[in-house]
């Protein structure tokens, strides 16, 4: 007889929360986690306060080669599910922007839940329990450091690339692959641009500047604030477009969202004559920027009235603050990414329950697989659908 009914590699969302429905179904479950502690991404989320989830799930939100595969799951567990959950443990908590909901404490009331409900479900945790390998199936051995161990279930919950301080590792795509799944690309995702050029160094003067903004690149775009850093360009509406981002293509930042530039500027010649340009764009953009920004568009027009400054070029300034195009050198890569695109292909996979169809008995879930939510609680909300589905039948 195996040591247990169900072996869960990973110790984070996905994994804690297929541990507890399992646990709940009387199965005997072991859940091994390599790093020293459990969840520490769950812990450093949202600033400390965890993103736990996001009012306005719906499929659309995610991208996967099968943009249906994550309807199953997220339909079968919702984002009220867990709210309720949460309520049911008095955790309070807040919606900050756009159906973001946030801990009012702490990060660690989330995983203390979680933790909690593994421990009522009878799911037993190790902690710095290196998996070596992984043979056979129903039963499924694994060797670790610490032990072998054999249950007739196993499911892969070991997370992307992305945050390797974290516990990241490509360790869940070696056993997809040893096991005839196919994988597909993976790369950053939710992460700040770098450039290279003279972008970088104006990057670096504007470090800090926080502005809302809307951005764009291949038919997508988000609305929401972009922050410049010392290496380039970084802010939720950025980190939303960088998962939509291929290396090569042009963005397009509009500095005045929802506000027609030449429109503007034809209104500020009209009733502003005699002030100058830079004076009255800092009454809509930061003043560090817009002085940037004219040493770049209008600089042989600095000192010069509005009056005086040719239409043609009000009509070109226009263009760029309504489309500034700019081309990344990259991003800052999986060291800052919060999630890993590509993944475990869902082809091979049930999307009601997350299993292996060729392997009865071999589960992926969470981010290992091809699904990637958008930035603000969805990447947790799949964590917490598809750990539930395959919870269920583990």
């Amino acid at each position: 007889m195996a040591d247990y009914d169900v072996i869960v590699l990973g110790a984070g969302a996905a994994g804690l929360m297929c541990a507890i429905e399992a646990g709940k179904r009387g199965r005997r479950v072991l859940v091994l986690e390599r790093a020293n502690k459990v969840g520490k991404k769950i812990l450093m989320s949202g600033g400390g306060r965890c993103n736990f989830t996001n009012l306005n799930i719906e499929p659309g939100c995610y991208l996967s080669r099968n943009p249906h595969f994550c309807k199953s799951a997220l339909s079968q567990y919702t984002q009220w599910d867990f709210i309720e959950l949460v309520k049911r443990h008095n955790i309070p908590f807040h919606e900050k922007t756009q159906g973001q909901l946030f801990c009012d404490h702490s990060s660690k009331d989330i995983l203390a839940m979680l933790l909690a409900e593994c421990q009522v479900a009878g799911a037993t945790i190790r902690t710095d329990c290196e998996v070596e390998t992984v043979s056979g199936e129903q039963p499924f051995t694994v060797l670790t450091k610490k032990g072998n161990f054999e249950a007739g279930s196993l499911v892969i919950a070991t997370g992307g690339l992305s945050i390797p301080t974290l516990g990241g590792s490509g360790f869940g795509y070696e056993l997809a692959r040893q096991y005839g799944l196919s994988v597909l690309p993976t790369r950053a995702g939710l992460v700040p641009f770098t450039f290279t050029d003279a972008t970088r160094d104006l990057c670096d003067r504007l470090s800090g500047v926080s502005l809302p903004v809307s951005v764009s690149t291949d038919g997508h775009s988000f609305a929401d604030s972009m922050l410049f850093t010392h290496r380039g360009l970084s802010g939720p509406a950025i980190l939303q477009l960088s998962s939509y981002w291929a290396p090569g293509q042009v963005i397009r930042i509009d500095l005045l969202p929802g506000v027609e530039a030449g429109e503007l500027l034809k209104s500020f010649k009209q009733d502003h004559p005699r002030a100058l340009l830079r004076t009255l764009l800092a009454r809509h953009l930061p003043a560090k920027l817009v002085a940037e920004l004219e040493q770049l568009w209008w600089l042989a027009y600095s000192d010069i009235p509005l009056a005086e400054i040719p239409d043609k070029v009000l009509t070109q300034l226009a263009s760029n603050l309504n489309g500034w195009p700019l081309k990344p050198a990259g991003s800052e890569g999986y060291r800052t990414a919060e999630v890993t695109l590509g993944g475990v292909s869902t082809d091979g996979l049930s999307s009601k329950t997350m299993e292996c169809k060729a392997h009865p008995g071999l589960y992926f879930i969470g981010e290992v697989v091809d699904v990637t939510g958008h930035l603000g609680g969805y990447n947790f909300q799949w964590a917490w659908s598809s750990g539930y589905v395959a919870g269920q039948h583990c």
